[in-house]
């Protein structure tokens, strides 16, 4: 009588076993993939919907204002330049609105940041709630309160009427202080706390450790979150139309009578709507000049911002920490 034997690697053996559970493992179950795919669109879905506005926002500004930008739009002010006259340019703004902003960093970057680092390595007790409390409070300040009391300030210092670089300044420093302290803050906040506890085991002192470890590891997210603070407020309008007031000449002296900036720029020349050009000189007069005007300035100001963001990506690249 022959014995009959069993194959190990027939249906019911292990090796089928091992198929099924590998099968098991890797397989997708209907519904799960069903469900796969329908949120896979919808997160799609919901990106082109959030990309629409600013697409259709970018192509708007470069179809109308890239038929503007010229040498002598970039070169040349609006001085002397009346009616459809397209001789003018934005030269005086685009001076205007650098040396405005880098006075507000200047006067921003130093208080925010040593702010931050008050919270992160010094701050406790009521104090450092209270200024946690109105820095909050700060960053939901309208920009024109902050215009309001730059003018303010300087009418009971200067006396009422004055408008100057240096005004426009401070009330865009109002504006940018809380970011600076917000972006600076989380970025202490990622710095390892073995780092500095290697550095107390050392005998470093508290505030050579900030210098030379908290603020050398964060150094590339700080300067990316003070970048992006002043993308934040160069293109405000309302503060500078206030603070700073309107010129069709070129002003280099912030402590100096008026200054012109692209957002002011901009906004005055479209309020101007068309001009009336009078019978026989329609060659040298363009009736919507100005609004062509205010469309070239919102570009190089629309410009003006990629720049900063693209300058912080880079440093964020090159100054990060290298992992090995």
């Amino acid at each position: 009588m022959s014995t009959a034997t069993i194959d190990p690697a027939g249906p019911t053996g292990p090796a089928d076993a091992t198929a099924r559970t590998r099968a098991a493992l890797t397989g997708a179950d209907g519904a799960r993939r069903r469900k796969d795919r329908t949120m896979t669109v919808l997160i799609w879905a919901a990106f082109v919907v959030a990309m629409a506005p600013l697409v259709s926002l970018i192509w708007t500004v470069l179809s109308n204002g890239a038929g503007r930008i010229s040498m002598d739009f970039l070169t040349l002010s609006m001085r002397n330049i009346f009616g459809g006259d397209p001789s003018g340019g934005i030269y005086h703004a685009i001076a205007g609105t650098l040396i405005i902003t880098a006075l507000a960093t200047v006067i921003s970057v130093p208080i925010g940041l040593l702010t931050a680092i008050y919270l992160v390595e010094y701050g406790k007790g009521a104090l450092a709630r209270a200024v946690t409390f109105f820095i909050d409070v700060m960053t939901g300040i309208p920009s024109i309160v902050a215009g309001l009391f730059a003018v303010s300030l300087f009418t009971l210092i200067l006396g009422p009427g004055v408008r100057m670089g240096i005004i426009g300044a401070v009330a865009l420093s109002v504006l940018m202080i809380p970011v600076v302290v917000r972006s600076c803050e989380e970025m202490l906040k990622l710095v390892p706390h073995e780092l500095r506890e290697a550095s107390y085991a050392l005998g470093v002192p508290k505030w050579l450790t900030v210098v030379k470890v908290v603020l050398r590891t964060s150094v590339a997210g700080l300067t990316t979150g003070i970048l992006l603070a002043v993308a934040r407020v160069i293109g405000e309008t309302a503060p500078l139309l206030v603070t700073v007031g309107v010129t069709d000449s070129i002003n280099f002296d912030p402590f100096e009578g008026r200054m012109m900036t692209l957002p002011v720029f901009a906004y005055r020349q479209y309020s101007q709507g068309l001009a009336t050009c009078p019978d026989g000189a329609s060659a040298a007069c363009v009736p919507d000049i100005a609004i062509q005007n205010a469309w070239g300035a919102a570009l190089v100001l629309i410009v003006l911002v990629l720049a900063l963001n693209l300058i912080g990506r880079l440093v964020n690249r090159w100054f990060s920490p290298k992992l090995r």
